[in-house]
């Protein structure tokens, strides 16, 4: 059985956006959403940025350079489980 949808109305920088999502993650889309005004927020009282469309821009920047460093991160240890298996083979040789 297909999980029930539900429509919700989520705010970003005082725009609300409705969407359509499974009942299951309508915590995490909140979450999200409470994450991306908190940083802009922290864009615009720090840093010399007035339009919210330019701090909505560093927030995604911002998440973007996270997800790109963690890509790099399951690469290093892909080498890294690669190296050690190689390791056990030259020992049990």
């Amino acid at each position: 059985m297909s999980e029930q949808e539900i429509s919700i109305k989520v705010n970003i920088c005082d725009r609300f956006y409705p969407l359509r999502i499974k009942t299951s993650e309508e915590g995490g889309v909140r979450n999200a959403a409470k994450t991306i005004n908190e940083r802009a927020k922290f864009y615009i009282e720090n840093f010399s940025v007035q339009d919210k469309q330019d701090a909505l821009s560093m927030v995604a920047l911002e998440f973007a350079s996270e997800e790109k460093g963690s890509d790099n991160q399951d690469l290093n240890l892909e080498n890294i489980n690669a190296k050690l298996k190689e390791l056990e083979h030259l020992l049990d040789i």
